[in-house]
């Protein structure tokens, strides 16, 4: 009886505890740990720095705003020197410290520091501080534009106002730039751009333009950058202005060169062309006129019709060149000239200005390009079966060759060739 009770307690008390280790396991239920850390920036803590409390709406007076903005200068100090002395860890939390301060100089002053250390944080991979930066910034842009739609009393304080509006968004904007965040960027510069023209300042206009196509720009967005770039170029043809207008011009060819589209940017660079032709310079439309054939040479082997263009622009190249003393450039576009003549079976025209190279290559006094151009015009003479002119070139590349101490085999064996071709 007395076995049979005790064995009936200590299930009892056995179900008990199971049944108690259950409910503390339901009111026990483990906390997930946060996924993200609070931004370090947005803490509310008293800081010894302020002359009062946070809480205390009242601006700080001259004097103040002076005496923080000497010791908020010390703190960017100590923080570069931590970061010297690679403690990265000490640095961002100095930093951090001075950023949560500096909003009592107000916002430009604010965000000019989260654009420099948010630099600092992109270039020391660290993303997370990058991402505090950028949540501040965000957060200032739209306490910006909530106090935009307030209701302003009188002209002056609202021609005041929209300064001290542009001057703050152009510097989030930049600070967008410094932690890389194109896309808010350029929201803010496309804000800018519309401020800019309901005042008709055109010269900001022009600059906003200008910041928003190297934007687009260095993120590889050649389609929106291609868009910017027509614009300022309108700009520039209005105004007359050709240093602007050529660097305008120069960045649209490379745009559509990356966008793939030749024709397009063809047209820019003759566009290029009229300029530098107009300003007497030799050395660049000679540059460009080479690039242009080139391009259309590339058309022409999907399109013959454009064969015509690449030949007229590199016969233009070189004769400008020549002209102007150029003669390593009319070397380089004779070069690409001589093989197209060739493959278009121009045999007379291909010798001719293989002739014409060994002048250019004299004057350049680039005996390894005159050593080739000797060995271009044997082969020349080899294709139209003229043995003897053939074996007199390459008797003239093989002395300059020994003279250089290079290609002496190759010339000696063509030579060789030539003598059992005439010996049969």
């Amino acid at each position: 009886m007395l076995r049979r009770l005790s064995v009936t307690i200590t299930a009892t008390a056995t179900f008990c505890l199971f049944c108690n280790s259950l409910t503390l396991a339901a009111s026990t239920k483990p906390q997930q740990p946060d996924k993200f850390p609070p931004n370090p920036l947005e803490i509310t803590t008293p800081d010894p720095l302020l002359p009062r409390s946070p809480k205390d709406k009242q601006p700080l007076t001259l004097q103040e705003s002076q005496n923080l903005e000497a010791a908020l200068d010390k703190l960017n100090q100590q923080a570069t020197a931590a970061l010297q002395a690679a403690d990265k860890i000490t640095a961002f939390d100095i930093w951090n410290r001075e950023l949560r301060l500096r909003r009592f100089l107000g916002s430009l002053a604010e965000v000019q520091a989260l654009s420099r250390v948010g630099e600092i944080a992109w270039r020391e991979n660290n993303r997370q501080e990058v991402q505090y930066i950028t949540q501040r910034l965000q957060a200032i842009q739209k306490q910006g534009q909530s106090q935009k739609t307030k209701s302003q009393n009188t002209i002056a304080q609202n021609t005041i106002e929209n300064t001290i509006d542009l001057q703050l968004l152009r510097a989030i904007g930049q600070a967008y730039q410094q932690v890389r965040s194109p896309r808010e960027a350029l929201q803010v510069y496309d804000q800018v751009l519309t401020a800019v023209r309901q005042q008709g300042d055109t010269v900001a206009e022009v600059d906003t333009l200008k910041t928003i196509g190297e934007l687009h720009l260095s993120w590889f967005d050649y389609v929106s950058a291609a868009a910017t770039y027509e614009k300022l170029l309108t700009f520039g043809d209005s105004k007359n202005d050709s240093a602007n207008e050529i660097s305008y011009l120069q960045q649209l060819a490379y745009i559509y060169k990356q966008l793939k589209q030749p024709e397009q940017s063809i047209k820019i660079r003759n566009k290029l062309a009229e300029i530098y032709q107009r300003q007497n310079n030799p050395v660049e439309l000679a540059t460009l006129k080479q690039s242009i054939g080139l391009d259309y040479e590339s058309l022409a082997r999907e399109n013959p019709s454009f064969l015509q263009e690449a030949f007229k622009n590199y016969k233009e190249a070189y004769t400008i060149a020549w002209q102007s003393q150029q003669y390593i450039r009319a070397s380089e576009v004779l070069q690409k000239l001589i093989p197209l003549y060739r493959s278009q079976g121009q045999v007379e025209e291909a010798l001719q200005a293989s002739q014409i190279l060994v002048q250019a290559q004299e004057q350049a006094v680039n005996f390894y390009g005159l050593m080739s151009a000797y060995d271009q015009i044997g082969q020349i003479h080899l294709q139209r079966k003229d043995y003897p002119q053939a074996l007199t070139a390459f008797q003239k590349g093989l002395a300059i060759a020994q003279q250089l101490n290079s290609d002496q085999t190759y010339f000696t064996q063509q030579i060789q060739k030539i003598s059992g071709q005439t010996s049969r």
